[in-house]
């Protein structure tokens, strides 16, 4: 066994300290991850570690210390994090330290431990990590060691737990349903497990994102926390849990089907990196998930393009003229990306028929989409294409030569959704189908841009290959395919939609290039889903369209600035017939892509901060550049408000020891038609970054879903 000199190992990155217990024999605990605890010695770790230790309580005659992966066997009374079983046999496992490896680097490091359990023949491997942002990120993965004539280790679950601390008294996470994504919501952290399963086979619109515990009353810039996000797109359970003696996890892995995960002779399982955060507030928090993305070599570096969608323009009404008329008016007001969504592939005249049949409707586009493309790209714009690659519609050339190719169990098909199946990517020659046929478009049109959908859940959903459960290989199979394609077609970038934003994830992110947050872009709705979205992602990944006036998904009538506003906090888009808006409107609208264009450095590379406003109808969010140069903020008025006049607004994230102009911003800044304006709006107002984060600025008293933008620059 080889391990480090010291038993106590120390991690310090970005005011983060994570401290683990690797003496042996049993799994390493987390004796401490938090507050960043100094350039503690050998003597102070080894202090702390005793004084974390809970004494004794009428339970077993030593105290069970929490392991990375909970083990029953040791007396742990939570969810075990390795379960599963040989033909009912080895079915508790007590595995056994043999080798730790510590990798410091100058800000984190990693440490590897394996172990196994000679009895049970499994061998088990975590990983933890402290990255340079402050992330945690851990995963394990368990290997049968028996011989090849003994039965396989079906695997029920492989989860990893952190411990957090008695402080964190309230949980906070999300739900959601299409078109409503992200959905606050909070509740004690009582005694016992509060369990977040998707069961869709894609991360859900209900998904729990970030599962975050904290001090009572916690907000976006106060309050400790500590969270965790489970990276995998397919069946997945996130989980905090608290255990009669006091003691509490956060913890989570993939969601496993019965004996989807078999393990003959010296085959792996490996579970899915599970990242935790940890600040004082939840902008902190999310600071550490945006930078860990943004330190990525893939992450998108080039300017986040302008897009023009189709959808809700002409939705399944293709015509040349129509859409090549679209992409003049696109190019007039600025646009720079122009995709093409659904209804331009064989018999794709509605949602009924042709998903799975990807080759161009030759009724619709006698010359292929040739004419539309080179028209677009004459005028300086690129072009992307819709894609639903993953399902097929029963009514389908697809589905009528290959029904072996369709995730079904038994003799039945699923319930269809959207009158479509899911094809089963685990089946070689489906693989091959939809890989090459998505390539051949991309080749033949030389497309920059996928808008790769993903429109319903995995129901019932196995394999005729072996007739088992299928969302495991399913998924796998889908970062291959991802990634095979990328691969083949240097430069090209996909976008993540699932029923809007169904599929949101950072594993998902490290195949794709965007998300699409929800299928709403109703400026209110979009106020809340981008939100909550920037607890996990920046924003140039998070796509952000204006839509018409009255809202497709609600009804709801917004006038272009709060729609814009809204948008402008995001990769900006437009998704708007825009050849029905009036000569001002689009007039507007350039304006409003000018500001994006102005900004979009600031916007999409700047600290994202939300600010804890008393008044819940007042949001207040915006950017700040990381050397504190400019801040863009937006004052949101989500609700009619209690308070009239409404109060001041604190400006958050600026440096306190800068000082700062802060004026009016954007489009419409002047806020034509309120009936009076703050004293300091019409010349801006010159003050030191700690009183506008401390004090801040009087409101203007805006009305109900609108906004008002603010350019703070350091004088």
């Amino acid at each position: 066994m080889t391990q480090p000199a010291a038993e106590l190992v120390h991690l310090r990155a970005a005011g983060v300290s994570l401290v683990l217990d690797v003496a042996g024999p049993a799994l390493p605990r987390v004796v401490h991850w938090g507050a960043d605890l100094g350039e503690a010695d050998d003597a102070a770790l080894a202090a702390l570690a005793v004084a974390s230790v809970p004494p004794l309580a009428n339970t077993l005659d030593e105290p069970v210390p929490v392991a990375v992966v909970p083990e029953a066997a040791t007396g742990w009374m939570g969810r075990p994090g390795l379960a599963g079983h040989r033909e009912g046999r080895d079915w508790s496992p007590l595995v056994e330290v043999r080798e730790v490896d510590v990798v410091p680097a100058e800000a984190g490091g990693r440490v590897v431990v394996r172990a196994s359990d000679d009895v049970a023949r499994l061998a088990l491997t975590v990983e933890l990590e402290l990255t340079p942002q402050g992330l945690v990120r851990t995963r394990a993965a368990v290997t049968s060691t028996a011989a090849a004539d003994a039965a396989p280790f079906v695997v029920d679950d492989l989860l990893v737990a952190l411990p957090v601390p008695s402080e964190a008294t309230e949980l906070h996470d999300l739900a959601g349903r299409w078109s409503r994504e992200r959905t606050p919501q909070r509740r004690p952290l009582t005694v016992g497990a509060h369990v977040r399963d998707s069961r869709r086979g894609r991360t859900g619109p209900d998904a729990a994102t970030v599962l975050v515990a904290g001090a009572e009353g916690f907000g976006f810039r106060h309050g400790q926390v500590w969270g965790v996000h489970v990276a995998f797109s397919g069946n997945h359970r996130t989980y905090a849990e608290r255990t009669n003696l006091g003691e509490q996890v956060l913890g989570g892995g993939e969601l496993l089907l019965p004996g989807e995960v078999r393990l003959g002779a010296g085959e792996t399982y490996a579970g899915p990196w599970v990242y935790a955060s940890y600040g004082v507030g939840m902008d902190a928090m999310a600071d550490r998930f945006h930078r860990w993305l943004r330190d990525r070599p893939h992450h998108p570096r080039s300017p986040r393009p302008v897009v023009m969608n189709t959808w809700e323009a002409v939705y399944f009404d293709h015509d040349l003229a129509r859409l090549t008329e679209l992409a003049d008016l696109g190019a007039a007001v600025g646009v720079e990306r122009y995709v093409l969504d659904d209804g331009w592939f064989r018999g794709r005249r509605s949602d009924d028929a042709g998903l799975g049949d990807w080759t161009v409707d030759e009724a619709v586009w006698p010359q292929g989409l040739h004419p539309l493309v080179d028209h677009v790209r004459g005028l300086g714009m690129e072009f992307g294409l819709w894609f639903e690659p993953e399902m097929v519609n029963p009514d389908s050339d697809l589905a009528r030569e290959h029904p072996e190719w369709i995730l079904q169990t038994g003799d039945r098909l699923p319930p269809e959704q959207r009158r479509q199946q899911v094809l089963d990517l685990t089946h070689p020659g489906a693989y091959a189908h939809v890989r090459d046929q998505v390539l051949a478009l991309v080749r033949e049109y030389r497309l920059d841009y996928l808008k790769w959908d993903h429109n319903r859940d995995l129901v019932d959903a196995g394999t005729t290959r072996t007739g088992g459960a299928g969302v495991h290989g399913q998924t796998l199979a889908l970062y291959r395919l991802l990634d095979e394609i990328r691969a083949a077609a240097p430069g090209l970038e996909i976008e993540s939609c699932s029923s809007g934003g169904a599929r949101v994830d950072l594993e998902v992110l490290e195949h794709t290039d965007r998300v699409w947050a929800s299928d709403c872009i109703d400026a209110h709705e979009r106020q809340m889903i981008q939100r909550w979205t920037a607890q996990l992602l920046p924003p140039e990944l998070v796509g952000s369209h204006v839509g018409a006036a009255r809202s497709h998904t609600t009804g709801r009538v917004h006038g272009l600035g709060y729609r814009a506003g809204t948008a402008l906090f995001g990769h900006f888009g437009v998704e708007w017939d825009v050849s029905r808006a009036t000569s001002e409107e689009r007039a507007e609208l350039a304006a409003w892509v000018a500001t994006y264009k102005e900004h979009r450095g600031l916007l999409l590379r700047g600290t994202v901060v939300r600010g804890d406003h008393p008044d819940p109808a007042l949001w207040v969010h915006g950017a700040v550049a990381d050397d504190g140069a400019e801040a863009l903020f937006a004052l949101v008025a989500v609700e009619r408000s209690d308070a009239w006049p409404p109060g001041r607004v604190r400006l958050p994230g600026l440096d306190p020891d800068r000082t700062y102009r802060v004026a009016p911003a954007g489009p419409g800044a002047d806020l034509a038609g309120l009936s009076s304006l703050p004293a300091w709006w019409a010349d801006g107002v010159v003050l030191p970054g700690r009183v506008l984060g401390e004090v801040g600025v009087q409101a203007p008293p805006l009305l109900p879903d609108t906004l008002a933008l603010l350019h703070a620059v350091a004088v």
